[in-house]
């Protein structure tokens, strides 16, 4: 018996039905019609896309043309200016009187803020915003802060009825409203403020801006000028506004998100410094003396100009006019009590010059040879009728008059009638040798000065007909006399000080210098070297001799002894009156005004500086007026000109180290090493020379002196000035934002804000000052 198993068997697929199926596959036709049709529409629908773009694009370049062309430039500007640094206007001693510095205006984009969804947050902050920005500028209240910011808020509803909100929206609208780059990151850190621009609103990139600041405030503004929207209106910033400028530079801007990315074209290059011949110190003291003078006697205006010499470098040159303010809307305007220094009355004013114009008749005969001191002249009873008008003496209103006198003593007593007489003796029949004169001290030449404003003296010369005689209509018998007393002529105080300057100089007339150079850096560009305007304004040495002589004794005997006369050195000068009509008003009641005056120079035995003090009042005065001014401003540059040798002058009864204010510890420290006094920092207190640290002077040795700096106060804190100078406690304060009243001189002894209590800007800080 078999144990295999059985085999099984598959059967086979039926072969011919197979390939009876392949064969029919393989005989199926290609249906190219429906594949053809596809490809047809699909090239029709391009051909109609592309002629609607090609259409498309010739609408736009021609009906939208104009259209798209605004789009492009909203997104792209070419050529825009980038503002190049302004210069800085210096002192001699390189001080700064004007420069630019950055500022910024309050600009917020509302629409942003709507758009960030942070419209249900203002609501919550806005009253914290308005009081932060009360506090860093509290020029506006809390309560306009607010209604400024919600008036922003709110937008306006357009004609489609849709609310829209500005992109721009100045909180604060007025131009002069401007942030320091201080108080605008105090701004950004207020709630809402503190977020990214498109989220919080605070516009900050747009919004930088150049504005001119003058560290000193108004110390010689006249001089320094005006600049705003990119252009110098007057003074030095008008005269020299090209070389300030320099040149501004250009970007392409593309708009690139939410922001714009600058192509530099051209760099820009910064303007250039000019270096002045002002000297802050001497500017100070002229300024406080005049301005004690006309405050005290409430003047119209008045000016002070002081000069050096041998240079003809001006050393200050003040202008002092009463602050005035239209209140009715009536073109009346009234005085609110202050005085400002604006018009440049120095150089622009064409005055007639009063008795300072003396000196000039009496050196132009005493050069002719006509007269001499010694020369006599009968006054009379102090009214004399010349060619039918009355010319007076200052006496005659006190009832008497100087008699028979000779020209020194008519100087000194300021005679009228002296020097009119005199004059008119011998240049009656031929004035114009007497202009001629006069045109040969140089006092009428034009000086050149760095100013637009500046004024060439009118002194006009007599005419003849074509029968030899004078033309009475140009030049009638009075001309002559009143001429040689100061009237027919206007003449700048700027020019009657340069000849005073010229007579101090031994007759060299220098052209007065009012800036040394420009310079780029540590590159002098432009100097402008001292000029000599004038060898000699007379013919004859001997006859400035005796001007000078009668301008000593002017102030030794005559009308100024009282009020310019100096214990410390003597001075030379002449005082001076003139009576003129005000305005409209002619001579009637109350239409009179008279300018003051007092030219001269000091030391009279070894002259350094020139000076002239001119004050326009309803008071008269005279030597009143201008003689303390002169005084004042003499003794007190004197004062600081004294040069120090510490080794000759340390005795053993002297005392061997200077009294030195508290102050700038710097310039302490410059003064105390340039007359051999040792400086030592306190310990642990020294810092960098750029820092120009405050603090005390103290000795500590026979030769030795310890600056220790005051420690660091808040910006937001009253600092304590006590003991400093005027000059240092005043920047100080204004530094900080405080405004400064000053009562006394010398030193300050006390302040009314007691020095680390918090203050708001703008608050008033008294010092007072003693010797």
């Amino acid at each position: 018996m078999s144990n295999s198993h059985p085999k099984h068997t598959y059967p086979k697929p039926p072969l011919t039905k197979m390939k009876r199926n392949k064969d029919n596959e393989k005989k199926e036709p290609f249906n190219s019609k429906g594949i053809m049709r596809r490809y047809v529409i699909i090239a029709i629908l391009l051909a109609l896309a592309i002629v609607a773009a090609v259409g498309k694009a010739g609408v736009m370049m021609t009906r939208e043309s104009a259209e798209w062309d605004s789009i492009a430039q909203k997104l792209k500007l070419d050529s825009v200016p980038r503002a190049a640094h302004r210069g800085d206007i210096l002192s001699a001693n390189g001080e700064l009187l004007a420069s630019s510095l950055p500022v910024y205006q309050l600009i917020v984009d509302f629409d942003a803020i709507h758009n960030a969804k942070n419209d249900t947050l203002y609501p919550l902050v806005k009253d914290s915003i308005a009081d932060g920005l009360h506090r860093i500028y509290p020029k506006y209240s809390k309560q306009y802060y607010l209604e400024r910011l919600d008036k922003g808020f709110e937008g306006w509803v357009d004609t489609l009825g849709v609310r829209r909100w500005s992109r721009w929206y100045k909180v604060m609208p007025k131009y002069s409203d401007q942030l320091t780059y201080e108080q605008f990151q105090e701004v950004k850190q207020l709630p809402l403020f503190r977020f990214p621009s498109y989220r919080g609103g605070l516009i900050e990139k747009n919004t930088l801006l150049s504005a001119r600041k003058k560290p000193y405030g108004s110390l010689a503004a006249s001089v320094i000028g005006s600049f705003s929207n990119n252009q110098g209106r007057y003074g030095l910033e008008r005269y020299f506004n090209e070389e300030l400028a320099g040149r501004d530079g250009f970007v392409n801007r593309k708009k690139v998100l939410y922001s714009y990315l600058d192509i530099n074209l051209q760099d820009e290059e910064d303007g250039c410094d000019i270096v002045t011949t002002i000297d802050i110190g001497i500017q100070d003291l002229a300024e406080q003396a005049l301005l004690h003078m006309i405050d005290s006697i409430h003047a119209e205006h008045g000016c002070c100009i002081v000069m050096e010499v041998k240079t003809g470098d001006i050393k200050a040159l003040v202008n002092l006019d009463k602050d005035t303010f239209n209140i009715d809307g009536a073109g009346h305007h009234y005085w609110n009590g202050r005085y400002i220094d604006g018009y440049n009355h120095a150089v622009s004013d064409l005055i007639e010059p009063g008795s300072v114009f003396k000196t000039v008749s009496s050196l132009v005969a005493l050069d002719d040879g006509v007269i001499d001191t010694t020369s006599m002249v009968d006054t009379g009873g102090g009214v004399l009728k010349m060619y039918g008008s009355p010319m007076r003496d200052w006496s005659a209103s006190k009832g008497f008059g100087f008699g028979t006198i000779n020209l020194s003593k008519a100087m000194q007593q300021s005679s009228n009638i002296g020097i009119s007489r005199l004059i008119d003796e011998h240049y009656k029949n031929h004035p114009e040798d007497f202009v001629k004169g006069i045109y040969r001290t140089g006092i009428h030449d034009s000086l050149g000065l760095p100013l637009k404003e500046m004024k060439r003296p009118r002194i006009r010369m007599p005419k003849r007909l074509p029968n030899g005689k004078l033309d009475q209509a140009q030049w009638h018998p009075t001309a002559l006399p009143w001429m040689s007393i100061g009237y027919e002529t206007q003449i700048p105080p700027i020019s009657t000080l340069a000849f005073y300057n010229a007579i101090a100089n031994n007759g060299k007339m220098m052209r007065p210098r009012l800036v040394k150079s420009i310079v780029k850096g540590d590159q002098v560009v432009k100097e402008y070297p001292t000029e000599v305007m004038r060898e000699s304004i007379c013919r004859h040495p001997e006859a400035l001799k005796k001007v000078q002589r009668m301008l000593e004794l002017v102030v030794e005997q005559g009308t100024a002894k009282k009020t310019a006369k100096s214990k410390r050195f003597p001075i030379a000068g002449k005082t001076g009156t003139a009576q003129i009509a005000d305005g409209s008003k002619g001579y009637k009641s109350g239409g009179v005004v008279y300018t003051a005056s007092f030219a001269g120079y000091f030391p009279a035995n070894d002259p350094q500086y020139s000076c002239i003090v001119v004050v326009k009042t309803r008071t008269g005065g005279g030597a009143g007026v201008g003689g303390p001014v002169f005084k004042k401003v003499a003794e007190g540059v004197m004062a600081q000109s004294i040069v120090y040798n510490a080794k000759k002058a340390h005795t053993k009864d002297s005392q061997p180290l200077p009294d030195v204010k508290n102050g700038n510890l710097q310039s302490a420290g410059n003064v105390l090493s340039s007359i051999g006094i040792k400086r030592q920092w306190a310990a642990a207190e020294r810092v960098s020379d750029e820092a120009s640290p405050w603090g005390v002077v103290t000795a500590v040795g026979d030769r030795t002196m310890s600056l220790s700096p005051h420690s660091a106060a808040a910006d937001s804190l009253v600092p304590s000035v006590i003991g400093m100078g005027a000059r240092d406690a005043v920047y100080l304060m204004e530094k900080r934002g405080l405004k400064v009243s000053l009562s006394g001189r010398g030193r300050v002894v006390a302040q009314s804000l007691s020095p680390g209590q918090p203050f708001r800007r703008g608050h008033v800080c008294i010092l007072e000052l003693k010797p």
